[in-house]
């Protein structure tokens, strides 16, 4: 682990009254905790992207605004779901932002997690999915995205050709074009398979806090085996770069008094859960919660954050800019530096070379 970000899940709503957000207070919470964290050295801000729900829903305005404020900080997804999204216009978008944030994007996408809506994607207007899921129209529009991102003609020219220097019937390609996005893109894997698609793909990984298998053994040594299943296909496929891996973790330093009555631990906070998601039973990652020496030790032996270059501290956004900030900034002072951490101010976070 060279690097680590924070992961906000966005979530709004709930009585004024009992300390609820309105998803105005919520986006200005995540622009200032970004803010925030690259004052402390925290290497990337991240946004779950979920539909018809109260949380976040639409990444790339936040984006936009966190890039404008930051110089240093990546800021990225984990992850949008490309089952609601029109691949060229992501591509667009994308972009647009890859170049506003001068090369600073992370952006993660997937098929998606399971949703509030009852096929959601379908009433956002893309329909045709054989799967129950929308998996196979994801990765479809996912196609299309990379090949638009890369330069590839997705149009032609019309036979006169308005307030344009293309030629009539020329080959067209989307604009603006950001030369290095395909080395920002990540794929959020759940699975050893999906994890070699996207090894092959010569795409960054994001592992989250979730596999779908359930073996018995620790979960931090399942999404190691997932890792070095990424790498090793990385590698099988030619890819000569060096591709960035984050995992996901939810960790609480207790440095206060007010620490250990928020997050001193609870009943099964400390073990791996098994549940089932999607139909597959899964296993799901602890909580780490305690004093720093006891998480430096727990982290040196979780065997995915060792095999990561970024970790993703997964934070609780509607608790408020100033708790938040305090989370990063007791993980930046007293875990982060004994785990390998370099601060964003030592320059962009190198993925491990692969050969």
């Amino acid at each position: 682990m060279r690097a680590f970000g924070f992961l906000s899940f966005g979530h709004y709503g709930g009585s004024p009254a009992l300390g609820g957000l309105s998803a105005r207070q919520m986006l200005h919470d995540a622009i200032d905790i970004a803010v925030g964290a690259e004052e402390i050295g925290v290497n990337n801000a991240s946004f779950r992207v979920h539909h018809y729900a109260r949380q976040s829903a639409a990444p790339m305005p936040l984006l936009s605004a966190v890039a404008a404020r930051t110089q240093r900080i990546e800021v990225g997804t984990g992850v949008i779901d490309m089952r609601y999204e029109n691949p060229l216009h992501l591509a667009e978008e994308a972009a647009a932002l890859d170049l506003i944030a001068d090369g600073r994007v992370a952006l993660g996408i997937s098929r998606g997690a399971p949703e509030a809506a009852d096929r959601g994607w379908e009433s956002f207007g893309y329909t045709g999915s054989t799967d129950p899921r929308g998996a196979d129209l994801a990765r479809e529009k996912f196609d299309r995205f990379l090949r638009a991102i890369q330069g590839v003609p997705m149009t032609r020219a019309a036979a006169q050709p308005y307030m344009s220097d293309a030629a009539p019937h020329a080959p067209l390609a989307i604009e603006p074009q950001s030369a290095e996005l395909i080395r920002h893109i990540w794929w959020g894997a759940g699975s050893r398979a999906t994890a070699e698609w996207t090894g092959a793909q010569g795409l960054n990984m994001m592992s989250s806090t979730l596999l779908t298998e359930a073996t018995g053994a620790a979960f931090g040594d399942l999404q190691a085996e997932q890792i070095d299943a990424f790498r090793t296909a990385f590698r099988e496929a030619g890819h000569t770069h060096a591709p960035r891996v984050s995992v996901s973790r939810s960790v609480f330093p207790i440095v206060t008094a007010q620490d250990r009555m928020l997050f001193g631990a609870r009943p099964g906070d400390g073990a791996d859960q098994i549940g089932i998601i999607d139909g597959t039973r899964s296993t799901f990652g602890r909580t780490y919660a305690g004093e720093p020496d006891q998480l430096i030790e727990e982290l040196k032996a979780d065997a995915a954050v060792q095999a990561a270059d970024t970790l993703m501290l997964t934070i609780p956004s509607q608790a408020g800019v100033e708790l938040n900030l305090h989370i990063l900034e007791s993980f930046a002072q007293h875990v982060a530096p004994a785990l390998g951490w370099k601060p964003n101010t030592e320059g962009p976070v190198q993925g491990d070379p692969v050969s």
